[in-house]
């Protein structure tokens, strides 16, 4: 079984079709990166794939899950984690995942082990509003994983970050594929993209230009060894990706 798939799934804001027959699977324990400039259809992808949007046509699976008709065993199987920071800033980093712990119906000791995990277990007393955005980024992820999902959603993981607490997420994202953990990233940053992503989409005006292996796109340019994705991107639509 697949852990993502699609089958020409559309979505339309009105008279902007903002996703255009995409088609595409992701294998268990694989870490796509799924790129594009802003205003591609990413977020609108990810809203879809966690059951937040409907699509105006199309499927999609999620651990064998329909995202229309299976939502509520859908959200045991994901784990996401947003651009945007939504934690409770008064409370402590291991008060966060108490609280989330409580509406999933988690076992407490779950806590203690994704705190470890993601390297916060000497700052779990900490109030949240006192945490650097990186360790913030962190019990997002720890937080997403909690139930422990067998797909996790990162969009824009390590937006903003310094270069010590990047690579610290990187690590993380890493591991979790090492554990089997599916992985589904967008990201601005091509190097990350190009070190993380088993396979890239890259995604122009809502439809897939191309899907394949980073190294197997680049060497497609014909550029050389220096080529990047972001290369490979301008090549096939004459536009940049990182906007």
């Amino acid at each position: 079984m697949n852990a993502i798939e699609t089958q020409h799934l559309t979505h339309d804001y009105g008279d902007l079709r903002a996703l255009d027959d995409l088609t595409f699977a992701v294998q268990p324990g694989e870490v796509l990166g799924f790129l594009g400039p802003n205003g591609a259809g990413k977020t609108t992808t990810i809203k879809i794939l966690t059951g937040q949007l409907r699509p105006t046509s199309g499927r999609a699976r999620v651990m064998g899950c329909d995202v229309v008709a299976d939502r509520q065993q859908l959200k045991r199987q994901i784990g996401v984690v947003f651009e945007y920071q939504n934690l409770y800033d008064r409370f402590s980093a291991r008060q966060n995942l108490h609280f989330y712990a409580q509406l999933y119906g988690v076992n407490r000791a779950r806590i203690k082990r994704v705190l470890t995990q993601v390297g916060l277990d000497g700052r779990a007393g900490d109030k949240v509003h006192k945490l650097s955005n990186g360790l913030k980024q962190r019990l997002l992820i720890a937080r997403a994983m909690l139930h422990e999902p067998r797909v996790l959603f990162l969009d824009e993981p390590t937006r903003g970050l310094d270069p010590h607490m990047a690579r610290a997420i990187r690590a993380i994202v890493v591991e979790l594929a090492a554990d089997g953990v599916t992985v589904f990233l967008t990201t601005h940053y091509m190097q990350e993209a190009d070190q993380l992503c088993d396979r890239v989409v890259l995604l122009n005006q809502g439809r897939i230009v191309a899907l394949d292996t980073p190294e197997h796109l680049k060497q497609a340019a014909g550029q050389g060894e220096k080529a990047t994705l972001e290369d490979v991107f301008v090549q096939l639509t004459g536009d940049r990706l990182a906007q």
